[in-house]
Order: C-alpha cells, then structure tokens, then sequence
C-alpha cells in the first residue's frame, strides 16, 4: 500500500526526514510516534502528496504521488493535525461542499453524509459548526476527511486536545473503519491510544526510523517484564508489605521461580501471581533520552 525508500525532507537548512524506509501494508494501522519536531507530520504530508520529498522514492496504491498523482489522491483521505472548519456552514451545509469538490452526485453525497454523521454519533447537522463543541469540529472533519470513501487514510493527531471519551470514541471508530479493509497511518501523542489500536508502530527521532515493528516485538526487544507475587505469611519476613499481604517483584523468570517454590515448602498462602509487561509510553521515553 505504501513503500517510502530512502526519502530525505531539508527545509532550507534543516533536515526533517532523514533516509526513511518504511512499508505499510494494505488494511493495517500503523502509528507514528515522536517527539515534536521529528518529522512526523512532514512524513504524513508526503505520504498524502502535498510535500515533495527531497529525494528519494514515495510509492502509494503502487503509484508515484508526484508524477501523475491525481488519481492516487483521490483514494486518499487526510486529516491535519488543525483543521479549521468554515464556521457559518452548518454540518450538512459544510460536508455537502467539499461533496461538490469530489463531484458527488447530490444524493449519493447526500446518503453519505448521513451515514457518517450518525456513525461518528454527530447529531446537531444543521447546527453552525462554529457553535461545536472541539469534540463536533473534530468529528466533523472525520467526516470530511472519509466523505469520499477513500482506501487509504492519513491522519495527523486525530484526537488531539479532545476529552477522553470523545478521544476513545473516535480511537474506536478508527478500528472500525480498519475492520472495514481501511489502511489508516495516524501520528499520536498518546501512546495508550497507539499501542490500543496499532498494528505496528514506528518510533522516528530526529527525522530518522529508530524502530519500526510490532508492538509484540518492540517489546521483547526493548521491553521489560515484571513478575509480582502476593502472598500471606504469619512469619516477619523482609518482604515488601502491602494491604496485610507480602509482595515479591522480579523480573527474572528463575527468580520467580524460586519464589513458588518458597510459598510452597514455607505453606505460606499465594494470593496473587501477575505480570506487567512494558507499556509503549515507557518504551519510548527510554529512547528519546538515549543519546
């Protein structure tokens, strides 16, 4: 679905994307994740033809964007991280404009924006958008961004500054629309929501790929795992105390191990035997802060 090969990005004196490799296949999601300045959005924007790399090759639906695009972009569907929404239009009266561009015909364009007011749960469609919610304008821009039902969505921080449960509501309905045989490439500053619904997730630092996998894979590469064991004891014991209980933590399997074993012969009472993977969050933090 989209093939990037050694692309560069230099704005006069500044490299935002240095030789980037990345693949993304058809009907997977896949996060871009980094600090600000990174070269995430640069990325995304190249990706949906309104950058031009510097060099280097972009291929998207197995066709060059930028020599005979024209039809690749109309399989594409963009959100920017701002998308301002003209403010005297209503929902319905903003939605069927943009129809226009895409030459819909009025009853189909008509048919669909229905269908995607109501899914993305957006009721006030003849409301001035001015007077949304942050939560409607965004929702709202989903809508534009799918209104042409294209394969191939690109999105820049959709749930950016919005309230939690509007922020799931839409991370949700991305999902969905996965399900549905969407390809969706999306750049997010929080990282829950990345490791929530990403297929794979790529890490860029300073305009180059640091990590592009699976988070399965990110993790045992650079993840770290927890065992923690609760267990009650009438003995004084050099254990962690917690809510009457002792808990042990390792992340050492033989440690773990040795513990059980322990419990056992000690017949001292096992309350609880979990384990805490490395979520994203920390993950990421550890390699924005290696030098």
């Amino acid at each position: 679905m989209i093939s990037l090969s050694h692309v560069y990005k230099q704005y006069h004196n500044t490299i935002a994307v240095e030789d980037l490799n990345l693949e993304v296949s058809r009907g997977e999601i896949v996060g871009i994740i980094g600090h600000n300045g990174a070269g995430k959005s640069t990325t995304l924007k190249m990706i949906a033809g309104l950058v031009e790399p510097t060099s280097g090759e972009i291929s998207v639906m197995g066709g060059d964007l930028h020599h005979g695009g024209t039809q690749i972009k109309r399989h594409i569907g963009y959100l920017p991280e701002e998308s301002p929404l003209y403010e005297n239009m209503t929902a319905r009266q903003y939605l069927l404009f943009f129809s226009e561009l895409y030459r819909m015909p009025r009853k189909k364009a008509q048919a669909r924006i229905d269908l995607l007011l109501d899914s993305l749960s957006l009721n006030a469609k003849d409301q001035l958008t001015g007077e949304f919610s942050k939560g409607m304008k965004r929702k709202t821009a989903i809508a534009r961004t799918l209104l042409h039902d294209p394969d191939l969505l690109v999105l820049d921080e959709p749930n950016s500054g919005l309230d939690p449960l509007t922020s799931f509501f839409i991370i949700n309905y991305l999902k969905t629309l996965r399900d549905e045989g969407k390809t969706i490439l999306l750049s997010a500053h929080n990282l829950f929501h990345v490791e929530y619904i990403c297929d794979r997730v790529a890490i860029i630092k300073g305009g180059r790929l640091v990590i592009f996998d699976k988070m399965e894979n990110i993790r045992s590469s650079l993840g770290r795992r927890e065992f923690q064991v609760t267990f009650k004891s009438d003995q004084a014991l050099d254990y962690e105390r917690q809510d009457g209980s002792y808990v042990f933590r390792t992340s050492e399997v033989d440690a773990i191990a040795e513990m059980l074993e322990l419990i056992s012969a000690e017949n001292w009472a096992l309350v609880d035997l979990s384990v805490k993977e490395t979520a994203l969050e920390e993950i990421y933090v550890r390699l924005m802060t290696e030098k």
